[in-house]
């Protein structure tokens, strides 16, 4: 569904490519943590005694989980299990 109409989408566009390479890359990495946040709220807003590891697997799984076939998937979640935070 496109709800913007052609101009503004292209005077946003042009907007963020004046910004520098730099800002952009700041302005993903800042989207990227936002989201993580909101994944890691609605884990322990199901489950407000999920661990480190409850949270890693379902970050994992919603941003990542659907590009991979489910062997591959599995082998990935496993060796997320094993890996564990200091003082996990």
């Amino acid at each position: 569904m496109k709800d913007t109409a052609p101009d503004i989408e292209d005077r946003y566009r042009t907007m963020l490519l004046r910004r520098s390479g730099e800002e952009r890359l700041k302005m993903g990495c800042s989207m990227h943590a936002t989201a993580q946040a909101l994944v890691r709220a609605s884990v322990l807003t199901a489950d407000p005694n999920a661990t480190s590891a409850c949270i890693r697997r379902a970050l994992f799984l919603r941003f990542y989980g659907a590009e991979f076939k489910d062997a591959t998937r599995e082998r990935i979640l496993a060796a997320l299990d094993r890996y564990a935070e200091p003082g996990e």
